[in-house]
């Protein structure tokens, strides 16, 4: 059975997240149901990250096998057909290994969180951004990223429910920038890791946005992570600014991925 990657992007306000859910809609059970109008039998699917309710995608990557052999660019506008009209779109497709696999194979993951700073409330980005009304200062904030960076217990910012088998991870990543948009200003945090654990960038980006606010010094990061105790988290940020942007692999099948 041929195999192939699927590039995809996702809205996932209307989805109780990537995972299949019997009772409630989700990415990975759409696609399979389009995948279903394609070769009329059960399809299961893989992904890179199972995202969760609420959470939008760039550049999830997720693969599945096939008993034809398609085309790729026929497979990806057939699948986008039958996708109509929700939220989801397979941006790219491309054949792969029969042993590749989207989630195993993947060597990085990168997400962005967008929170709008303004008092206005937000019409357009309303939904895919997180808007908090009072100032924010970049700088604080930035020196208490640092204090996230390399091999750490992250303990403190891992969701009471996390099924990782360790909360030991390494964070490549943490750069956050100050955008002027057309819609007000943009703090945008950029992560990277190898993988991460539940509710962890949420974790980082709701306890750093209290330092931004001036309630937390940046020095009460590196405190909070030392704890090695979920107590000692800010809060949690809502799932609405974050986006997994891109996945990496040691061969990338994909030619186009944001970075």
């Amino acid at each position: 059975m041929p195999r192939y990657a699927l590039l995809v992007e996702y809205d996932g306000a209307p989805f109780a997240g990537w995972q299949r859910q019997a009772d409630q809609p989700s990415v990975q059970g759409a696609i399979e149901a389009a995948l279903a109008r394609l070769e009329k039998r059960d399809h299961t699917i893989a992904a890179a990250g199972r995202t969760d309710a609420g959470v939008h995608a760039y550049g999830q990557v997720a693969h599945c096998d096939m008993e034809k052999d398609w085309d790729p660019f026929r497979l990806s506008e057939a699948l986008n057909h039958h996708l109509k009209p929700l939220p989801v779109s397979i941006r790219d497709c491309r054949l792969v290994a029969d042993d590749w696999h989207a989630r195993f194979s993947a060597v990085e993951r990168q997400y962005i969180f967008r929170l709008l700073n303004r008092r206005a409330p937000a019409t357009h980005l309303r939904g895919f951004v997180w808007q908090v009304n009072h100032p924010l200062e970049l700088e604080p904030m930035q020196e208490a990223a640092k204090h996230l960076l390399g091999l750490h217990d992250f303990t403190t910012f891992r969701a009471s429910i996390c099924q990782a088998l360790s909360p030991v991870k390494t964070l490549d990543k943490l750069d956050i920038e100050q955008i002027e948009t057309e819609s007000g200003t943009e703090f945008r945090f950029h992560l990277a890791a190898r993988s991460f654990l539940h509710n962890q960038v949420r974790s980082f980006v709701g306890t750093l946005e209290r330092v931004g606010a001036g309630s937390w010094d940046p020095i009460d990061v590196k405190t909070a992570l030392e704890a090695c105790d979920r107590a000692a988290c800010g809060p949690v940020s809502p799932p609405q600014g974050l986006y997994l942007s891109k996945v990496g692999y040691p061969d990338n099948p994909f030619v186009n991925q944001f970075a």
